[in-house]
């Protein structure tokens, strides 16, 4: 049996409108295309890792990260899903 975690970031699908998430900073930013993190989280499978960042972007992110404060991490999460941070960003 294989188990593979998939981390892709914000990806373009329903989830921001369903989530009432259209009016914050990470609803409105560009995203992954859901066909490429799902042939990254298949190839991944396929070759029996782990666990697979899908994107550049997000790659960095999740190396910035691991060496981030958690508190520095939430606030920066908290604003970018915040109701109405489209307007300020």
């Amino acid at each position: 049996m294989t188990i593979t975690t998939l981390m892709p970031g914000a990806t373009d699908t329903q989830f921001f409108a369903r989530a009432d998430m259209l009016d914050t900073d990470v609803g409105t930013r560009e995203k992954a295309d859901p066909a490429k993190v799902a042939q990254d989280g298949w190839d991944a499978l396929m070759a029996g890792k782990a666990h697979i960042v899908s994107g550049w972007k997000n790659k960095v992110q999740a190396a910035a990260a691991h060496v981030t404060p958690a508190s520095i991490l939430a606030d920066q999460h908290r604003n970018m899903a915040e109701p109405g941070s489209a307007d300020e960003a």
